[in-house]
């Protein structure tokens, strides 16, 4: 390839980085503040494909971009609190129900979502970052999803908050000693169910991210696992959410380069390329396996067998 060439790659990807990034960092965000409270949540799939199918249907529906939005995090909430609930009943584990909370969120929104696979629903509004360029390819790779921006206000704030408030220092009391929360009067149950709850609103952030913006339409493959990758996020990221900006980013850009080639002829290996963020994945699995690696910074209660 020309110098112009590689430019014209590395911009493109820096523009995937943040168009695939995006939902990625909701969702990891999601988990992080589920996590911090002592809980895992696997079912974040099911949320991520429930929400983006609420999504689009309400923005389908009502023809308003932002209502999509809204409902997709009250979808994602709704979800994510059934999985709270439950996992609040004695002798139930939270992986388990995760997985089950996954093929309940897939299910519904596979079968209430048939209608919607054809028709178009108005679309979240990109920033223009590359309006500064003559190339269109400039342009289009930096046409920011307006939701990135969010997340990453989200993320800073989340990261202050949990070190700064009250809400933060009760939450991770809660995950990492729940004898010293109830101690002090605290339900940590209660704190449990809220911070899933809030995570399965903000983790549905991104499946509105998926579903009205990039690829921007409904389909039943339409997560492709991101909602289970998003879990190796928070641990590769250490449970911080400014972490997590950084390795949605870096998983957004591992997704970026199959395009990104494409986009300047590349074709050959195209489909290899596309497997770059599951072979990542896999690669951060192994590299965290140890528990020294594995459970540094996690909750305490993680570790807790209940």
């Amino acid at each position: 390839m020309t110098a112009e060439q590689w430019i014209d790659v590395l911009i493109a990807v820096l523009g995937g980085a943040i168009r695939v990034g995006t939902p990625f960092l909701f969702v990891s965000l999601g988990e992080c503040i589920t996590e911090k409270a002592g809980r895992i949540n696997l079912g974040l799939e099911g949320v991520l494909v429930f929400s983006a199918m609420a999504g689009f249907g309400a923005a389908y529906g009502t023809g308003l971009w932002w209502v999509g939005v809204l409902a997709a995090g009250a979808s994602g909430a709704l979800i994510a609190l059934v999985h709270g609930l439950v996992c609040s009943l004695p002798r139930v584990n939270d992986i388990a129900a995760g997985i089950a909370i996954m093929g309940l969120g897939t299910g519904l929104a596979f079968f209430l979502g048939k209608p919607l696979i054809q028709p178009q629903a108005p679309q979240i509004p990109a920033i223009p970052l590359g309006g500064w360029s003559d190339s269109g390819a400039v342009a289009a790779a930096l046409s920011i999803n307006a939701l990135f921006p969010i997340g990453v206000l989200l993320a800073a704030f989340i990261a202050w908050g949990l070190h700064h408030t009250g809400w933060g220092l009760k939450l991770r009391m809660a995950g990492d000693s729940a004898d010293a929360a109830r101690a002090l009067g605290h339900s940590v149950n209660g704190i449990r169910i809220a911070a899933t709850t809030a995570g399965g609103f903000i983790a549905g952030l991104g499946g509105a991210s998926l579903s009205l913006y990039y690829p921007g339409s409904w389909n039943e493959g339409l997560s492709s696992g991101q909602g289970l990758i998003a879990v190796a996020l928070v641990i590769f990221a250490r449970w911080r959410p400014l972490a997590c900006l950084g390795a949605a980013l870096l998983f957004g850009g591992a997704g970026a380069i199959a395009p990104a080639l494409q986009s300047v002829g590349i074709g050959f290996g195209y489909h290899l390329f596309n497997a770059v963020p599951y072979a990542l994945t896999l690669a951060i699995l192994v590299a965290t396996c140890s528990p020294r690696k594995s459970l540094a910074g996690a909750p305490q209660e993680l570790g807790v067998t209940r």
